[in-house]
């Protein structure tokens, strides 16, 4: 279900979430933002500077990016229909930098509670015969390693942390194994890598809730300028079945979801309750 943003901040924030911005909004004075709602069970209102600007959010509502003055930008996020007095989240600042994409997820953290991680969204150029897969840790659930062909390629992913790297194009073999191991708990899968497109996986839900699942973005046109052809495209995926997702995508966030404990941590900002 796709929402519409109210118009009622200072910035005049006026957009309507499901369409995508063109890649030319990013400009020297603007961001891009996607929202992504990653709390089980738990619709919202979401606040900016004072005014509601998504009502009624739903789980597992992925928006497409939306241009926005760069700055900062004070968020809360309510139960739907309370006051901005009685946040589950924030309030919590926002800082938009120009000419830069970013992906707000309000998720839960390691232990159960919920918080909100600003991520940004990588747009550097991929070179020819490559695509980027990006892996973020948003869930209530333990650490794991990701191994590519039977190597670690990423260890000790932790929530709120993400994971990303150029790949050719293709697939790889990819498994999880437990923390500092080479067997893996399971897989393999293989995992399609697109040309020219940073795919981005997100694992959210509660693991001992029994409640995980996955979400998937894109970013395409990256195999030539970032801030010029960045089109892309803003996808969802909330059902844990890897058949949903395809090209394998979701089987390496199935694995992701599994693991034990340890902690590493990639480029991102974070915002906390």
């Amino acid at each position: 279900m796709r929402y519409k943003l109210l118009a009622g901040i200072a910035v005049g924030i006026i957009a309507t979430l499901g369409v995508a911005v063109p890649a030319q909004a990013i400009s020297p004075t603007t961001a891009n933002l996607y929202v992504l709602h990653a709390v089980p069970a738990t619709p919202v209102d979401v606040w900016v500077n004072g005014s509601v600007l998504l009502s009624n959010f739903q789980p597992g509502t992925l928006t497409d990016a939306q241009d926005l003055p760069a700055g900062d930008y004070t968020v809360v996020i309510t139960a739907v229909g309370a006051p901005i007095t009685t946040p589950v989240i924030g309030p919590a600042t926002l800082t938009l930098a120009a000419n830069t994409s970013y992906t707000v997820v309000a998720h839960l953290d390691a232990g159960g509670n919920p918080t909100a991680t600003l991520f940004t969204n990588d747009l550097s150029t991929i070179p020819a015969g490559q695509g980027k897969l990006t892996v973020r840790h948003t869930a209530a659930a333990p650490a794991v390693d990701i191994l590519a062909n039977g190597t670690p390629a990423f260890t000790n992913l932790t929530n709120p942390n993400e994971v990303k790297a150029n790949l050719p194009v293709g697939s790889i073999s990819a498994a999880v194994a437990l923390t500092g191991t080479t067997t893996p708990v399971i897989g393999p899968a293989d995992v399609a890598i697109q040309e020219g497109v940073n795919t981005i996986v997100y694992a959210w839900g509660s693991a001992e809730a029994g409640n995980l699942q996955l979400a998937v973005q894109t970013i395409g046109g990256l195999h030539s300028n970032p801030t010029g052809v960045n089109t892309g495209s803003a996808g969802l995926t909330a059902d844990p079945n890897p058949a949903a997702i395809g090209v394998g995508v979701a089987s390496l966030l199935a694995l992701m979801i599994v693991g034990s404990a340890a902690t590493v941590r990639a480029r991102k900002s974070r915002v906390g309750a």
